[in-house]
């Protein structure tokens, strides 16, 4: 088998109190997370999973065809794989259900045909997706606005608070409706501690 026709996997390491930015794309980079009703399901995963899992939400942004993530596991044993299984399989579960049922025309969009012929449906883009264990808090921080900034940097809106999905707001002390975010668990900001 030629290197070129390999598989690419991502490794992932389950180190204890290591955070993990993740990133997961939806299926072709579609933005099939640009309904409001599609990024609140993305929401309801995120609060099942961290409470079913014992991890703390640090920051997410749902952008229209991907989401990022920061993560912090509380148990000394965890897999990062279950975590994100448990993440995006409610969401596909509920949009393939959501298309069956009232849009069916939008299936094709959704139709991933493989060389071999096999046809399957699919919401998010094969394979696990991005991973990055974190544990400097200079990296933690970086991390964070990185990810609050992703809006601004696609011109989707003017600044990280005016994008309601995202912990931005929380980051701010504005009015925050989504998933309970742990900031009080997080590392100490060194860009504020150098400064004063």
């Amino acid at each position: 088998m030629s290197t070129s026709s390999k598989r690419k996997t991502c490794r992932r390491y389950n180190d204890p109190a290591h955070a993990h930015a993740l990133t997961f794309s939806c299926f072709k980079r579609q933005p099939f997370l640009s309904s409001a009703r599609t990024r609140q399901w993305m929401l309801d995963a995120i609060s099942t999973s961290c409470a079913k899992h014992q991890v703390e939400l640090w920051a997410y942004v749902i952008m229209p065809e991907h989401v990022h993530l920061l993560l912090h596991p509380t148990q000394a044993s965890y897999s990062i794989s279950r975590i994100l299984s448990s993440l995006k399989q409610p969401v596909a579960k509920r949009a393939i259900h959501y298309v069956h049922t009232h849009a069916t025309s939008f299936l094709r969009r959704m139709t991933d045909e493989q060389p071999n012929g096999k046809c399957s449906i699919r919401f998010w883009q094969r394979g696990g997706g991005y991973d990055r264990n974190l544990w400097s808090p200079r990296h933690i921080w970086a991390t964070i606005d990185y990810i609050h900034m992703n809006p601004v940097r696609r011109g989707l809106c003017a600044t990280d608070t005016d994008w309601t999905w995202s912990t931005a707001k929380a980051y701010h002390g504005l009015q925050y409706l989504g998933p309970r975010v742990d900031v009080g668990c997080l590392p100490d900001d060194p860009r504020r501690i150098n400064a004063v």
